[in-house]
């Protein structure tokens, strides 16, 4: 008798309990409505008269800041620019001028163009041009993933591709000219910390000796800084192998998509070209490194020109953050989506603006005299599986490698001595 009395008692105290908790939750949430009870506080934005300062500050013919301002601020010429807010404006209607319910005009295809450049350009909050263009911060963050968005889809086929025939002929004649005959340019990786990465994420985007979260990019870059090859989205908790692994740096050569390149060095001839890397890299034919240890003067010599020519891609990753300045920054971003659009929007741009300020004047006709770029081989089929294996184990072979690199010591050393 008495322990079902005590078995009651304590059923009650816990059903008490259980109702104190629900009731103070209830009470909790009633008093956060309350907090968020009553009209959205309306700011209202001049932004009529800030598309007319901004015409006036940098697109009327006798605009307050000169070219150079324009240039240093929007990272690129005004003619430029205007040619990327007009093809916008075709690609989308966000980026058109557009009437609201009210029959008010709406922000103008500059305002918002500028307020995307501006983010990209200093990396600065999204509420820091609202006093300037008088976008909110919801508006700007908007602006900047229809931008970057947009700039992919009309520019990428363009500028984020791989080289040409008529491209690596330039570019085979531009590295004998450095004493490297067969190089199609550099290659190395750069991590973008990520400072809204998720926790449960934390673990696998972070590396020990970088002690916070990064996103990878590995990159290929020529002599002019023109990024050829981006791959970008590898958690950085990998090494430049892993990402290596991962890419797409040789899908189209094994496949046989790829312009071929014939090319002869020290009296041997090669039938494909290599990029230039550090010493993570693997010893393939694919890549060449300098010498581990060098004892020889000729050896000593070769590694201090590898590595030179081999900063043309450390010099594209510090052009590229100099004028994007939110990739010299930790990514505020939580989805690494829009992280990933900011990143190829900026390569697009970057390759636009050498393209735009080299202008189209250099010769077209590259004399080589070592090399040869011939047309890619396309079949009706994929190729084989044996095919492909056979061109995967040529582009490994380490025997073709450590013969080239011989090769190019004594090119390297003839060329530079003689």
């Amino acid at each position: 008798m008495s322990s079902s009395s005590s078995s009651d008692g304590l059923g009650d105290a816990l059903f008490a309990a259980v109702e104190d908790t629900i009731a103070a939750l209830k009470a909790q949430m009633e008093a956060s409505s309350s907090r968020r009870r009553g009209p959205r506080r309306y700011i209202h934005r001049d932004r009529e008269d800030a598309h007319t300062r901004l015409l006036n500050d940098y697109f009327t013919d006798n605009c307050i800041y000169p070219p150079n301002y324009f240039r240093r601020r929007y990272r690129m010429r005004r003619s430029l620019f205007l040619r990327i807010t007009e093809r916008l404006g075709e690609y989308s209607s966000y980026f058109t001028e557009r009437v609201d319910a009210t029959g008010r005009r709406g922000l103008s295809p500059l305002q918002k163009c500028t307020a995307a450049l501006r983010l990209l350009a200093y990396g600065i909050a999204a509420d820091s041009i609202d006093e300037y263009l008088k976008l909110g911060k919801s508006t700007a963050l908007e602006c900047l993933e229809n931008f970057c968005e947009g700039i992919i889809e009309c520019y990428g086929a363009e500028f984020y591709r791989r080289p040409t025939e008529s491209d690596l002929q330039r570019l085979l004649a531009k590295a004998e000219e450095r004493g490297f005959p067969g190089m199609l340019g550099s290659i190395d990786c750069m991590h973008w910390q990520w400072s809204n990465c998720p926790v449960g994420w934390q673990g696998q985007f972070t590396r020990g000796d970088i002690k916070h979260p990064t996103i990878i990019l590995e990159a290929v870059a020529s002599y002019d800084r023109w990024i050829w090859h981006a791959f970008f989205g590898v958690a950085g908790s990998n090494n430049d192998i892993n990402v290596l692994n991962q890419s797409l740096l040789f899908t189209d050569a094994i496949r046989g998509q790829e312009p071929t390149v014939r090319f002869t060095v020290n009296n041997h001839e090669y039938n494909m070209g290599y990029y230039l890397a550090d010493g993570i890299y693997p010893s393939w034919p694919v890549f060449m490194k300098g010498v581990p240890l060098p004892q020889l003067e000729k050896h000593r010599f070769f590694s201090e020109q590898q590595a030179s020519v081999r900063k043309d891609v450390e010099c594209a990753f510090g052009i590229l953050k100099k004028r994007f300045n939110i990739l010299a920054i930790p990514g505020r971003s939580y989805s690494q989506r829009t992280l990933g659009l900011i990143m190829r929007a900026c390569i697009i741009l970057h390759n636009m603006i050498i393209d735009d300020e080299r202008g189209g004047s250099f010769d077209e006709n590259y004399e080589t005299v070592t090399s040869f770029v011939g047309p890619a081989i396309h079949y009706n089929a994929p190729p084989s599986l044996a095919i492909r294996l056979q061109r995967e184990a040529a582009m490994t072979s380490g025997q073709v490698y450590s013969q080239l690199q011989r090769d190019l010591i004594e090119h390297v050393w003839n060329k530079n001595h003689h």
